[in-house]
């Protein structure tokens, strides 16, 4: 079974993101915060990571930097999900090595869409 790792530091988008990927098959994890985040992706190396763009402690634009330039993570796919949705915030997520950019509210089909083109690849 394919894994996601939902990283959002909002209880009810985590909820609301979680819920939409399990109903596709697939197994999920949660992190609250890179750090969480980081731990988990070490532990379970997860096939396709949804990152929330504001979060506690670094970015989701630096941990994305940070996991496209280490060799063990960079071919996991990242969908980078944020209320941050002008061209220039998903130009800045591209540019730090994002797959794809959703803006929030997150349109649910588009985001089982995108994952599932990322992870069949």
């Amino acid at each position: 079974m394919r894994t996601a790792l939902v990283v959002e530091d909002t209880m009810t988008e985590r909820q609301i993101l979680t819920s939409c990927l399990q109903r596709a098959g697939l197994n999920v994890l949660t992190a609250n915060s890179t750090e969480e985040a980081l731990e988990k992706i070490s532990a379970s190396k997860p096939d396709v990571i949804i990152l929330d763009v504001v979060l506690p402690g670094r970015s989701g634009f630096e941990l994305c930097r940070e996991l496209k330039a280490d060799p063990e993570t960079n071919k996991i796919p990242v969908v980078m999900c944020s209320t941050k949705s002008s061209d220039m915030d998903k130009f800045w997520g591209m540019k730090q090595g994002a797959d794809a950019y959703i803006p929030k509210p997150v349109d649910q089909e588009e985001l089982l869409r995108t994952v599932n083109q990322l992870i069949k690849n």
